[in-house]
């Protein structure tokens, strides 16, 4: 009979078959295979300008050069984090306290992956450190000490080049209050785009992130002051979402999109963050404690507990099914009542109190979990389907 660990490593091995042959099929199909249609935009056949970018844009396409008819194409690229710890010089508070530490951890052997396509939360209580890790990952931390391994689709993160190759939308949405929507997105393209390309492409660029954020029909207002005049708090929020888009990232960012809006605006907000991982990017959302629709439409759940530490990394599943299994599998956690929040059941069973009151750390059940070896799992397919395309290339 086979035992637990010969069934990981004939796992491991069926998906490294799995890739080699994936791989070299994609590979022939790239070499030998055509589109069968070309992908077009939708615009207004009485707009000369639009005809005009349309003609620019099946020409494109005709050189086979674009993906879901975006105008500049990108690299999705993965990003897998491993053993990942963070410190900072402990506070002189903390010290006059009787602390004899010199430095305070705030992220805690924390692994992870982030794929191309789909959707992360990173959830977790008020000093859970969720904003921390994603600074960590996005090279915002300039201060404070970093260990661990953070890796880009198999190459370890370079920050210089992994700067150009991902973008982040903070918070509080900064934008300049004497300028248009319009104005806004083709200042940061001009900005953060290459050089090589053209005013024209750049225009028709513009246009598409627009319409994939649906800013459209304010294209021409003023973005005024928050609170004041100008935009409202849930369309500035799509603004600095456009604003990143424009510089074509291939991983994204987002800290607490939703935060300070009501059902609705969330709402729209978060159809744009869809959008923009239909595109085919990778996109990472902290999130405080979101509503049921709002928790839906993420696609997989990173959650942290109070001190930095990692419990639970993985799908959520339809109506969070595969999250409530995970922890009513786990002996003492009470079960969910219909209709209740996943996303604020979760954060109460997880809390500290409740370990404390079963005797447990979610930290430690997570680490022996098969969940916590997926991530290594997936690390390990991309690593050798990078080497097998160098190969074959």
């Amino acid at each position: 009979m086979f035992t637990e660990g010969h069934w990981y490593w004939i796992c491991v091995l069926a998906l490294f078959g799995f890739s080699l042959v994936f791989n070299l099929f994609f590979m022939l199909a790239l070499t030998y295979l055509t589109p069968m249609v070309d992908a077009k935009s939708v615009v207004d056949d009485n707009d000369e300008k639009n005809k005009k970018l349309v003609k620019m844009e099946s020409e494109a396409d005709s050189n086979g050069s674009n993906k879901k008819g975006m105008v500049l194409p990108f690299k999705p690229l993965s990003l897998v984090f491993d053993h990942v710890n963070y410190y900072v010089d402990m506070p002189a508070e903390m010290k006059s306290q009787g602390v004899e530490e010199d430095r305070l951890q705030l992220l805690r052997d924390v692994s992870g992956a982030f794929r191309p396509g789909v959707l992360t939360a990173l959830v977790g209580v008020s000093g859970a450190g969720k904003t921390t890790l994603m600074d960590v990952l996005a090279g915002r931390k300039t201060g404070g000490y970093i260990e661990g391994s953070i890796s880009i689709s198999g190459y370890p993160k370079n920050q210089e080049t992994f700067a150009r190759v991902s973008g982040y939308c903070e918070q509080n949405d900064i934008h300049s209050p004497h300028v248009t929507v319009y104005e806004s997105l083709m200042y940061s393209a001009w900005l953060r785009l290459a050089s090589d390309v053209d005013e024209a492409t750049r225009k028709m660029f513009v246009e598409e992130v627009m319409e994939l954020v649906e800013l459209g029909p304010i294209r021409n207002a003023l973005v005024g002051l928050p609170g004041v005049d100008g935009l409202s708090t849930e369309q500035r929020k799509r603004v600095t979402i456009a604003v990143e888009l424009v510089a074509n990232p291939s991983i994204i960012f987002m800290d607490e999109p939703t935060s300070g809006l009501d059902a609705r605006a969330a709402a729209i907000v978060m159809r744009a963050v869809r959008n923009t991982v239909d595109t085919g990017r990778t996109v990472v959302c902290t999130i405080h404690q979101p509503s049921i629709d709002i928790f839906e439409a993420f696609d997989e759940l990173f959650l942290m507990k109070r001190g930095g530490q990692a419990i639970y990394a993985g799908p959520l599943g339809r109506y969070s099914h595969l999250l409530v299994e995970y922890f009513e599998s786990i002996k003492g956690v009470s079960k969910i009542t219909d209709g209740y929040n996943p996303a604020t059941w979760m954060l109460e069973v997880s809390s500290n109190a409740v370990e404390a009151q079963l005797g447990v750390d979610f930290a430690e059940i997570y680490a022996n979990s098969d969940l916590y070896r997926y991530p290594k799992t997936f690390m390990i397919c991309v690593l050798f389907s990078h080497i097998l395309i160098l190969l074959i290339s």
